[in-house]
């Protein structure tokens, strides 16, 4: 492979050559020849098994098509034809430049990413340097802390190099001393837990006095106070496995210039997409695009950036800076870029070392994406990396390919109602020809799909992508606006985790998706009278339609996101598959030892098991009673014995017995031996992983976003209705309540 000098250079080059192709003009015909010629040789070498020999080859005949539809639409397609088109011809045209730059800086990003070799670590010479764990927290329930708290001192290191701090910004002095006593007296309640449980783990527990500058300003004050030469850090929700420090601090024995080693976020239970669609475990997560590929892509040109947790820096680098950067919201990447603007290295280990909780509901999920999208645009504005000193030329193409996505929003909206902008109100806003279309504006499009089917299908179907974004626009949009106005004003929410849905309910955040639903369907509906009532360019009015189509598939997927499903669980139960015996009791009453019975382990949950006994009757498991399970657990490399109470049994249905129980040991030792047992095993987690990210082709990844969009739009649209029929029968029945409550009363005074 190349360096990364060499590639940059090489892509310049390439880039100038392509673009003076770009601008060489074409008949009509000899562009049609020339633009199916490049999209079938990009078709050719799709079915071939030398596309990866071929991948710089196949990305460039994307940016061939790109830049010559580039060209045509710049020079031939833009024109003055009233002052309500001329604005929305540069609306939309904005929007296309947007799409083009962000798949530009893409196929860059991505063109060459890196897979990097383990590095071991050295355990002898005296080399091993001293690690502090950060784990943040502001409201976080105490139960979910113990977890994370217990999995972070289990980590296989030498305990006397390894300090795990709670760092309590719930508990501040501030917030013990606030003027509403009840609020006060919670804090305080909350704090003494946190101290008991620290204590208890043999963790330590740091308060500071006030809260300013949100995590990163609780980070920085317990800098102050600690000496590690490492710093890990995990959110409250994200449990490490007992191999994180094995797999990350090595990279740092051998690089005294590295800061930062970086792991995927990995999470165990479905965002609002997967969840409400029943698609967790059946495709992709959306974030495993950027884990998988475009971490890997930036590591290749030294611009893998911090993602606040699951990561590991240099306690020296970071003083260097003043600690953990805070004039954004989106503290950890503004780190990385300042710390890569001092010449200092990163790298990306692409192995799932912790699991962690997604937003459960849609208005949590708003919530983060709103905060992740203003905090990456304050990047841009306040610490501009196309600007800033230090960067390489790579770097900086990095940095603002990452800020710059964040404007998806405006262009998801602006594609959204542009047909029916066209069919309703007769806006002419794209001077051209079907024709003309169909030799640039098509196979340019049909080759950015391939391209970006080659990079990233694996880990994101088509059309995936553009529903999450739709879904992030309609809200966003209001963020991205108040940012760029106000870029210092943004201030940092914390994500609500471990919520419960008690009912199958309709987002509260549903709203603007009808407003833009009823609008696609009046577009389509003065389209089709067009065509009926034969009006002129018949041709484009069909072209209008199609586009509208495409959008009531993707708002029918959306609508069918906005139907929250129930969810009664406030921890997730992952899949297992591990071989386990099961000790019972001997049945009341009857002398004998306990029976044991061989299981499987089917699945697992930060509180309890759920098992298959094969070899059983109902009678033969005692509900509500205990027993003892004995499983190898790989995270201790031996068998242990784990007491469980018995919740429920029901029968399998082919044969056996499946058990519900509930971890039973409270203790310091026995919450050990559970939480290596569910969480400290990576293993899992890379077969998990392995297991959700296949592709799936192009076609078939349609009529999956076509059919679920659907059947679940179906549903939400029976719920409205139905709660809608309650709502209007709820007058008639508080007024045949009140005449029954009025006659009763007459009733017991006569």
């Amino acid at each position: 492979m190349l360096p990364g000098w060499a590639i940059t250079t090489l892509w310049g080059s390439l880039l100038a050559a392509i673009s003076v192709l770009a601008v060489v003009k074409l008949d009509l015909s000899a562009q049609i020849c020339l633009s199916f010629s490049v999209l079938g040789t990009m078709i050719l070498l799709r079915h071939t098994a030398r596309l990866e020999r071929t991948r710089m080859f196949f990305l460039l005949c994307s940016v061939f098509l790109t830049l010559r539809y580039l060209y045509w639409r710049t020079t031939a397609t833009l024109g003055y034809n009233g002052l309500a088109d001329f604005i929305f011809m540069m609306l939309l045209y904005g929007a296309e430049l947007y799409g083009i730059v962000v798949a530009m800086l893409g196929l860059f990003v991505n063109s060459q990413p890196l897979q990097r070799a383990p590095v071991p670590l050295v355990t002898d010479g005296g080399k091993l340097p001293r690690v502090d764990v950060f784990i943040p927290t502001y409201n976080e329930p105490p139960e979910l802390l113990e977890v994370t708290l217990r999995a972070a001192l289990d980590m296989r290191y030498p305990r006397r190099l390894l300090n795990v701090y709670l760092l309590d910004d719930g508990g501040t002095r501030q917030k013990l001393s606030q003027q509403d006593a009840g609020k006060a007296a919670e804090a305080q309640a909350r704090a003494n837990a946190l101290q008991a449980m620290a204590s208890r783990h043999g963790g330590l527990y740091l308060a500071r006095d006030r809260n300013e500058h949100a995590k990163a300003g609780n980070i920085n004050a317990a800098l102050s106070c600690t000496d590690g030469e490492l710093i890990v850090i995990f959110d409250a929700d994200h449990v490490p496995t007992a191999d994180f420090l094995e797999k990350t601090v090595g990279y740092f024995q051998c690089d005294e210039e590295l800061y930062l080693v970086q792991t995927p976020h990995f999470f165990i239970n479905p965002d609002p997409l997967e969840k409400n669609l029943g698609m967790f475990g059946r495709m992709p997560p959306e974030n495993e695009m950027f884990y998988s590929v475009i971490q890997r892509g930036l590591d290749f040109w030294n611009a893998s950036f911090f993602c606040g947790s699951a990561a590991v820096l240099r306690r020296r680098c970071l003083e260097e800076i003043g600690g953990i950067a805070g004039s954004s919201i989106t503290e950890d990447a503004e780190t990385a870029l300042m710390l890569h603007a001092r010449g200092y290295r990163s790298l990306y280990v692409n192995e799932a070392l912790i699991s962690g909780l997604q937003p459960e509901t849609f208005s949590s999920f708003i919530v983060q994406r709103a905060r992740w999208a203003q905090g990456m645009i304050q990047l841009f504005l306040l610490r501009n990396p196309l600007r800033l000193k230090g960067l390489s030329l790579a770097q900086r193409l990095c940095y603002f390919s990452n800020s710059f996505f964040w404007f998806f929003c405006y262009a998801r909206l602006v594609f959204l109602f542009a047909p029916v902008m066209y069919l309703v109100f007769g806006l002419q806003f794209y001077n051209a020809t079907i024709p003309e279309f169909f030799a640039y504006g098509f196979p340019q499009m049909i080759a950015a799909i391939l391209a970006s089917d080659f990079l990233f299908g694996r880990y994101r179907w088509t059309l995936i992508s553009e529903v999450y974004e739709l879904l992030q626009s309609m809200f966003s949009l209001r963020a991205v606006l108040s940012v760029m106005l106000r870029p210092r004003a943004p201030s940092f929410k914390v994500t609500p985790k471990g919520e419960q849905i008690e009912e199958d309910s309709i987002s509260e955040l549903a709203g603007p998706f009808y407003l833009a639903y009823v609008l696609m369907l009046l577009g389509a509906a003065v389209g089709v009278w067009k065509l009926l009532d034969g009006f002129p360019h018949r041709d484009v009015i069909v072209s209008a339609l199609g586009w509208c189509g495409l959008n009531l598939v993707q708002l029918n997927a959306c609508i069918g996101v906005l139907y929250e499903r129930k969810q009664r669980r406030s921890v997730p139960r992952v899949p297992a598959n591990l071989d386990a015996t099961l000790n019972v009791p001997p049945i009341s009453g009857e002398a004998g030892t306990q029976r044991a019975f061989a299981c499987r382990v089917l699945d697992m949950s930060a509180g309890g098991l759920k098992l298959l006994v094969p070899e059983a009757e109902q009678t033969d498991v005692p509900c509500n009673g205990t027993a003892t399970l004995e499983v190898f657990n790989v995270a201790l490399d031996r068998v242990s014995h784990v007491p469980l109470t018995i919740r429920n049994t029901f029968s399998a249905g082919n044969g056996g017995v499946a058990v519900g129980a509930q971890f039973a040991d409270d203790s310091v030792g026995g919450l050990s031996e559970q939480v290596a047992l569910v969480f400290g095993d990576s293993g899992r987690w890379r077969d998990f992983r392995e297991s959700r990210n296949r592709r799936v082709g192009i076609l078939r990844s349609l009529g999956i976003v076509v059919s679920l969009g659907t059947v679940h739009a179906f549903a939400h649209y029976r719920g409205f209705w139905t709660g809608m029929l309650q709502f209007a029968a709820r007058p008639w029945r508080m007024a045949s309540n009140t005449v029954i409550s009025f006659r009763s009363i007459q009733k017991k005074h006569t």
